[in-house]
């Protein structure tokens, strides 16, 4: 089958693709603009990405394809809709990256307490201030709220365990869970935890659900931690309730996020008080996107040998 690879993969599993006698285009430099017109040369039976986004332009490139694998879990920059309307499946990688992003997860509620970064920072500039960053409250024995029990906010809950965290969670999909006591709404969580961390797909009735009411719910100085979208946080609203009421937030994702080339980013919310950022790593481990590569292979053989379409998401 011919393959047109539009993002990083791992060379090994590049390798692995040729073996098996598929055709490989690999153009990792491609975007949402470009990758149609390249659908079009190369009239690829299969489209595989990471984060390069595949509007209506590229499904309709080409009456050749069959299926476009995101290589991940996340398909929302994929147009499944339209997709599902000319017959062209949509698979995704589900829990590959699940641990790379608890890990990520961790980090950053650590980063949160004892205020790691800003730690590094100073002493890197020469300056000593033991008496301010010996402020920490630390962990053991606080709530941390987790919304969305998935396959992230499990690995999550297991590693807050190990920390003696209190964990409840709200997931509407989940009834009861053994890692955490099911709380019955995501406000009625914001108003116990001292830690809140999301892990819920951005779908229209998710976008902008973090908002003032949300955040107004907080305990005052809690935290939050964002590694799944930034459509799903109202970030005025996150950087008023930061600067007002001492919430202390952490993001892997923004809304107004730039292309993985870029070389600057400037937004409100990156210099915002009381806000960590990192640069949506979530999942970029070498574990994680070795998995994430395994798991698209099998998709592609599943549909080469059986004609069949694993974790398709848009049946």
């Amino acid at each position: 089958m011919k393959i047109l690879i539009a993002d990083k993969f791992p060379k090994h599993w590049v390798e692995v693709l040729k073996e098996k006698g598929h055709e490989i285009i690999l153009n990792p430099a491609l975007d949402e603009n470009t990758l149609p017109e390249a659908q079009k040369t190369e009239q690829a039976e299969i489209i595989i990405v990471r984060s390069t986004k595949v509007n209506a332009s590229a499904i309709d490139a080409a009456p050749s394809l069959k299926l476009v694998i995101r290589a991940g879990a996340g398909y929302d920059t994929i147009d499944i809709n339209h997709a599902k309307t000319k017959g062209v499946a949509v698979c995704n990688c589900p829990g590959t990256n699940s641990i790379a992003v608890a890990e990520l997860a961790m980090g950053l509620i650590l980063s949160l307490d004892r205020r790691i970064p800003d730690n590094i920072i100073d002493l890197k500039a020469g300056k000593w201030n033991k008496t301010e960053y010996s402020k920490a409250k630390g962990l053991y024995g606080r709530t941390l709220g987790i919304i969305g029990l998935g396959h992230i906010g499990r690995e999550v809950a297991k590693r807050a365990q190990a920390f003696g965290l209190k964990i409840i969670a709200f997931d509407p999909f989940v009834k009861e869970s053994p890692l955490a006591q099911m709380v019955s709404d995501v406000y009625d969580l914001a108003k116990k935890a001292d830690i809140i961390t999301i892990h819920v797909p951005n779908t229209a009735g998710t976008k902008h659900f973090y908002d003032e009411k949300f955040f107004e719910a907080m305990k005052p100085g809690a935290y939050f931690i964002n590694t799944s979208r930034g459509g799903l946080v109202k970030e005025d609203a996150l950087i008023k309730a930061c600067a007002e009421k001492g919430i202390r937030a952490a993001l892997d994702v923004y809304e107004k996020e730039p292309k993985a080339d870029a070389k600057e980013f400037v937004d409100p919310v990156t210099s915002a008080v009381n806000i960590y950022g990192t640069h949506h790593i979530g999942a970029s481990t070498e574990q994680a996107q070795d998995a994430v590569a395994e798991v698209a292979v099998q998709i592609v053989q599943e549909l080469a040998d059986k004609g069949t379409f694993l974790h398709q998401v848009n049946k």
